[in-house]
């Protein structure tokens, strides 16, 4: 194994220990996190009893049984890429100090928070997978059927994406510490767009031409309507392969925005802190 390799290794290994280490809290967490879902399926059912008999209703091409499993997929996306704390955590290892230690060893900084995040995915399915089971398998009903294997390996690579644009986004609003120190409010603001531009609130294809055409050039939809609308076979294979095709470039994109403000912000760092 190459020194490269070897460090990678160490990360993932270490931060996974460190997850565990606080194992009843972190699945608490995790479940908890569920609560909501059950929230947003009693909603859907009052909006669609709201207007005659539920099943039969259907607004924007979704039946209540479409929404409910747009929901749970969303819930997927979003746990694939959702990064609590990155940001902020940036942000204060910049205004402490605690940033020089990427400095002083043989560890790039982006590399080191991408493996952490990775071990944190790792041991968040591993503690979320009974749970997710149980929703999905009460939930079975809404599904149209299983979908086939050019699918599931698309939804298999929109998760991928979330991940790494979520991962990415975040890690740069990070960086921006290096030119503000408080970014609380942009971590706010963030997430309210998120909330909206991702298909967290409501499917992007419910929006009006003129907004949804500007809102799918955005890589926001892939942090939560990509991965649901690929399964739900919203998609075929060619704009599939567009879709993920122009979420690698935002990957690319991101990654080397986050590479030049790592590059510029390290050379404007004074060293401040313990």
């Amino acid at each position: 194994m190459s020194p490269a390799l070897r460090i990678k290794w160490c990360i993932l290994r270490t931060s996974i220990a460190e997850r565990l280490a606080y194992r009843a809290d972190f699945a608490f967490a995790t479940l908890i996190r569920f609560l909501p879902i059950v929230t947003q399926v009693f909603l859907w059912g009052a909006i669609y009893q709201a207007t005659g008999p539920r099943d039969a209703r259907v607004i924007n091409a979704y039946t209540y049984g479409d929404m409910v499993a747009y929901s749970l997929l969303v819930m997927v996306g979003r746990a694939f890429s959702s990064m609590p704390g990155l940001t902020t955590g940036i942000a204060r290892d910049i205004r402490d100090g605690t940033i020089k230690k990427f400095l002083i060893q043989p560890i790039d900084m982006l590399d080191y928070l991408f493996w952490h995040r990775v071990a944190h995915k790792l041991v968040y399915y591993v503690i979320a997978f009974v749970p997710f089971a149980l929703v999905f398998w009460l939930c079975g009903s809404y599904f149209k059927g299983w979908p086939g294997a050019w699918t599931i390996s698309g939804w298999a690579i929109s998760l991928v994406l979330a991940f790494l644009i979520g991962f990415l986004i975040e890690s740069l609003m990070g960086l921006a510490a290096f030119w503000f120190l408080e970014v609380s409010s942009l971590v706010f603001v963030y997430m309210l767009i998120s909330y909206f531009l991702s298909g967290h609130m409501l499917p992007l294809d419910w929006l009006p031409a003129p907004i949804n055409a500007w809102i799918q050039l955005l890589p926001f939809k892939y942090l939560a309507f990509v991965p649901a609308a690929v399964l739900l076979e919203k998609y075929d294979p060619q704009q599939l392969v567009l879709e993920l095709g122009l979420g690698f470039c935002w990957v690319f994109v991101l990654y080397l925005l986050n590479r030049l403000a790592l590059t510029r912000g390290l050379r404007r760092y004074s060293a401040y802190g313990g």
